[in-house]
Parts: structure tokens; C-alpha cells; sequence
């Protein structure tokens, strides 16, 4: 699964551009144009990286980078700030509230590409590695193939993105909206109940005899990756 990066842009053809530029780039991107939809959206979801305009309808990047630095959930989440204002003592005060680079505009859209992937490696290196780890599980992305014990795991496509979305975050529980969201995507319906049959295929591709089960069912909340399995 591909690093996830919302842009906050309400100047639609800027929008359209990084977007263009990310996905060729990669990445999966989503874009909303309106601050106070932004902080409504990363309630449900975070994202591996945030680019933020600071001028926005409805609430103001500067004002939404403070309350997501506020919030345990997104309080590391990498912030790259978009702006006009090329003074220092704006630069600073964006830095100050909380965003981890500053972009002025007009800017290089190579030089943008560039210090995402810098920071997602700095941030998130999970998120861009090929090979995945968990306890004796490995996942290699660019193979598309999966291990345990170096016994192949037979695993169909959504049983793979599943396996890589939980291997992202050990430890993390996701619910079942979550994991639709974040394996099949927000513009595809499945029922939550495919969730279920979807971990139980995982489940028995991945253990074998007496091994431990990696998947860990919460009562009530959703499926995690054991984080006593990863360690």
C-alpha cells in the first residue's frame, strides 16, 4: 500500500496539479478544499503525510495545524504548510504552531516532490520501505509476496493489502469502517461484514499448526496486529 497524502488546497488548479503530481509520484492522494472539511475527515482517518494551505474557507490552515498538534492521534503527523506569505516572521509563526516544513508560493513543484519523500523517510520510514517486518512475518511491496518463517504465504490481492495496512501500524486497532476506508478505499461500497471474511482468509493463509495467530480481535472496536507478536 502506497504512502497517503491529503492536500488541503482550496485554488482548484494548484489542487489538480499536485495531485497529478503526487499520484504520478505514487502516492495516494486525497484532496479537500475547505479547512473545517479537513478536520472533520482526519477524525477518521490519518494520513501518512498533510499538505496545509494556510488561507482557507471555513477554518484556517494555521488554526488546523494547531488543534491536529493538539490531538494525541495526529500530534507527529508530518504538516508541510503552503503559503504566500514569504515573510520570516510568517515562516516562523507557522513553524511555531506546529508544521514541519513551509513551502512559499510560488514554488517548484520538483523541489515539493522532493521534500515529501524526505520527510515521509524521516517521519514514516515504514511507508516507503519495500520489506515489511513483523516477528517472523515480511512483506516485500515491490515483489508483492509474503513470508513466514520463509514459508510463502498464499494471499489473494485484498488479503495482501490487508496484511500490509496492519504491518504499517502493529499494535494500532482498526475498525472495521477504518479498515474499508483504508484497504478498499472510500469510493468503493463493501459491507463491514466483508471485513470479517477478509481477516478470517488472512488468517488462514498466515498460521499454520501451532502458530501464533498475528491478528487480534478487540470486542467491540476491530482487528489490530498483535503488537506482543511484532515484539
Amino acid at each position: 500500500m502506497n504512502p497517503r497524502i491529503m492536500v488541503v488546497e482550496d485554488e482548484e488548479p494548484l489542487a489538480i496539479l499536485l495531485r497529478y503530481n503526487l499520484e504520478a509520484e505514487g502516492y495516494e492522494v486525497e484532496t479537500i478544499d475547505r479547512g473545517d472539511d479537513a478536520e472533520l475527515r482526519l477524525y477518521e482517518q490519518v494520513p501518512d503525510l498533510l499538505v496545509l494551505d494556510w488561507m482557507l474557507p471555513g477554518l484556517s490552515g494555521i488554526e488546523l495545524c494547531r488543534r491536529l498538534r493538539l490531538r494525541p492521534e495526529t500530534e507527529r503527523l508530518p504538516i508541510i504548510m503552503l503559503t504566500a506569505r514569504g515573510e520570516e516572521s510568517e515562516r516562523v509563526r507557522g513553524l511555531t504552531t506546529g508544521a514541519d516544513d513551509y513551502v512559499v508560493k510560488p514554488f517548484s513543484v520538483p523541489e515539493l516532490m522532493a521534500r515529501i519523500k524526505a520527510m515521509l523517510r524521516r517521519a514514516s520510514p515504514e511507508v516507503i520501505s519495500a520489506v515489511l517486518k513483523a516477528g517472523d512475518i515480511e512483506l516485500d511491496r515491490e515483489a508483492h509476496r509474503a513470508y513466514r518463517n520463509g514459508r510463502e504465504l498464499k494471499l489473494g490481492p485484498t488479503e495482501f493489502r490487508l496484511l500490509e495496512f496492519f504491518m504499517r501500524s502493529p499494535g494500532r486497532v482498526f475498525s472495521r469502517e477504518q479498515l474499508l476506508d483504508g484497504v478498499w478505499g472510500r469510493d468503493i461500497y463493501v459491507d463491514e461484514r466483508t471485513v470479517d471474511v477478509h481477516v478470517g482468509r488472512l488468517r488462514k493463509a498466515v498460521n499454520r499448526g501451532r502458530e501464533r495467530d498475528p491478528i487480534r480481535t478487540v470486542r467491540g472496536a476491530g482487528y489490530a496486529l498483535d503488537d506482543k507478536f511484532v515484539n
